[in-house]
């Protein structure tokens, strides 16, 4: 077992699961895994290529059946996907629709096929700002417009949980803004999602928790600020003369503090309240310090300290 962060979890989980394995053959894709994901919150599902998130994915949609472990969907078991898919949306591995039909008419397809009100259609192409744009052809959208449709699609059956495997893949900045804006506004409804992304800055900027996998294993889950604020701060320290570096490094660690040159600068593990005693420090030893400034970790940060091999 690794050592994991944990919080305490919601009595009401959209998503709980324990010592759920996926093996095949000799090895387990996903190993021992349990985490929660409370209702009514963004939760990120983050982990380096091949962690285990897509199998995890498609395990809690029952398209594949666990190896061992047990789980619940919205109360429901997982052994039992019928009982809970009618009320989860999804959008796995970019959407697909017909190039040549309207975006309001793809999803008019995909309502008669799941026996959905039609008068969704537009509430929904309203919902994810495309309304204006639902009678355009699908070929003729952006990357980002083909997602935010994908998701209107998932949200066809008036889901309680969204499930997103990579949502802003291939998307530029202003594609990611959109999707980003989107799911905070879902999560403002009281909808309960799990994103799985790659791009940590935006999972940072959305997720209310975390779950982190590493290996097939978890090595994080609870509120992402919660890890965040457990990491160690960094003072980082600049000077106008780059031979001064150098010496910086050495002041801090004659002080008991790992200190390394990053990007022109020293980057000390230390709190707030030894920025002050390395100034002086740092002065008295005529050095003169550009800047200095305290920042923690961030969730990208965090990210490779956690799961480097070392």
């Amino acid at each position: 077992m690794c050592n994991c962060y944990k919080v305490s979890t919601s009595q009401t989980a959209a998503i709980s699961v324990t010592d759920l394995t996926k093996r095949y053959g000799e090895r387990n894709a996903v190993d021992h895994i349990s985490f929660e994901v409370p209702r009514g919150t963004i939760c990120g599902f983050v982990g380096p290529n091949g962690a285990g998130k897509t199998t995890t994915i498609r395990m809690l949609l029952g398209l594949v059946k666990p190896t061992t472990g047990v789980g619940t969907v919205l109360g429901e078991p997982l052994t039992h996907p019928e009982r809970f898919l009618g009320k989860v949306g999804a959008l796995i591995e970019g959407p697909a629709f017909y190039p040549a039909l309207s975006g309001r008419e793809n999803l008019k397809v995909l309502a008669t096929l799941g026996n959905f009100p039609h008068d969704r259609v537009d509430q929904l192409l309203d919902q994810v700002g495309l309304l204006d744009r639902g009678s355009s052809k699908f070929k003729t959208y952006s990357l980002g417009m083909k997602q935010r449709l994908g998701i209107a699609a998932a949200l066809l059956p008036s889901p309680e949980l969204l499930i997103l495997d990579e949502p802003t893949n291939g998307l530029d900045p202003a594609g990611i803004q959109e999707v980003r804006e989107l799911l905070g506004d879902l999560a403002g409804y009281g909808l309960t999602v799990l994103v799985s992304s790659h791009l940590l800055l935006e999972i940072e900027a959305i997720s209310d928790d975390l779950v982190m996998l590493r290996d097939g294993k978890v090595l994080f889950w609870g509120q992402t600020k919660a890890l965040l604020t457990a990491q160690q701060p960094t003072v980082i320290a600049s000077t106008t003369n780059p031979q001064d570096l150098a010496r910086l490094v050495e002041i801090a660690t004659n002080s008991g503090h790992q200190a390394k040159i990053v990007d022109e600068a020293v980057h000390i593990v230390a709190d707030i309240t030894f920025a002050t005693s390395f100034n002086k420090s740092a002065f008295a030893a005529g050095i003169v310090l550009s800047s200095l400034v305290t920042a923690r970790p961030t969730l990208e940060e965090t990210f490779f300290e956690l799961t480097s091999d070392n």
